[in-house]
């Protein structure tokens, strides 16, 4: 898989990385096993860049990916997250961008990952209590202790993205981006990752797997899966979601591709984006590497933008409380 700059401050790794939440966290039964053949694939497939976060789990992801290719570190850049504040015992507390739970997290993740260096250390959220120049202050201490060698924010307004890039330089900006969620291209956060010279991460580019067809109704997931709770699985929206599938898939079968793939290739046909599709999978870790080799012409980009149109998606992509700590 073809390398390309993630942003302007020096890091360089494959056009996709691999999102590795699923295999821990959130989408159900856990397949170690499997998780732990798929992110040796993904490096033997040129996949330079694994995304976790200390919340996944929690600390499972990051502790199944030491042992897993903790050997292989040489071949991969190492992202994780922090400012989600995780209990010892890893209960969930909060949003806490404070330098204090900061310095916590950097070392538990570290001794989790089995490192020394974390490639890109991300925020995770936005702390509303602590000034965001507090808290990339405190990030870029970590940086000139040699202890992480770039910086990142998720989910984050463009005032909060200036703010941080202003604090220390910002490598990478994460946010939702699919066919499905557009949202970037009109509220600013895209317009302002390509000013700065920030890599906009897409994750989630494959609407939490909507895109690929493979989900007909919310029965195919399992029974602890959160997409249970999500609106646009509900079953009001998901029948409306799935006419937009049904277009795209028309599409991918013109050119051969599988709706997913399609819709990954238009992810990836955008200036300046990035993306971290998950799976714990190596099916479907395969079948989304093959996306980033797929050619799409002007007219090809004009006629997904028809087919899903910014806003054609069906019900928020969260639900209502968890959209409140969103793009501060």
């Amino acid at each position: 898989m073809k390398t390309t700059a993630w942003g302007s401050q020096g890091l360089e790794a494959s056009v996709e990385g691999l999102g590795a939440m699923g295999m821990s966290a959130f989408y159900g039964a856990r397949d170690d096993e499997e998780s732990a053949a798929t992110l040796n694939r993904a490096l033997d497939l040129g996949v330079s860049l694994i995304d976790t976060a200390e919340m996944y789990g929690p600390f499972l992801n990051e502790q199944l990916i030491a042992r897993t290719i903790g050997s292989r570190s040489g071949e991969y850049a190492l992202a994780t997250k922090t400012g989600v504040e995780i209990g010892d015992h890893g209960e969930r507390v909060g949003p806490n961008g404070s330098p204090a739970y900061l310095r916590k997290a950097l070392e538990r993740s570290l001794r989790n990952l089995d490192r020394e260096t974390i490639d890109l250390y991300y925020i995770h959220r936005v702390d509303p209590d602590t000034p965001i120049e507090e808290t990339f202050g405190a990030l870029s201490e970590f940086v000139q202790e040699g202890k992480v060698r770039y910086l990142g924010i998720s989910e984050a307004s463009p005032e909060t993205i200036r703010r941080a890039h202003a604090t220390h330089p910002l490598t990478a900006v994460q946010t939702e981006y699919s066919l499905f969620e557009r949202s970037p291209e009109v509220n600013g956060v895209l317009d302002t990752t390509r000013e700065l010279g920030i890599a906009f991460v897409a994750y989630s580019p494959l609407g939490r797997g909507l895109l690929t067809g493979k989900i007909a109704s919310a029965d195919d997931l399992d029974a602890d899966d959160f997409r249970r709770t999500s609106p646009r699985f509900a079953d009001e929206n998901l029948a409306a979601n799935l006419s937009v599938v049904d277009r795209v898939r028309s599409l991918a079968e013109g050119k051969g591709v599988t709706p997913g793939q399609l819709a990954l290739a238009w992810v990836l046909h955008q200036d300046g984006v990035v993306a971290i599709p998950g799976t714990k999978r190596r099916t479907y870790l395969e079948e989304n590497v093959a996306a980033a080799d797929i050619e799409l012409t002007a007219d090809d980009l004009a006629t997904l933008d028809e087919a899903a149109p910014v806003g054609v998606t069906a019900g928020e992509r969260y639900p209502e409380a968890a959209l409140k700590g969103l793009t501060i």
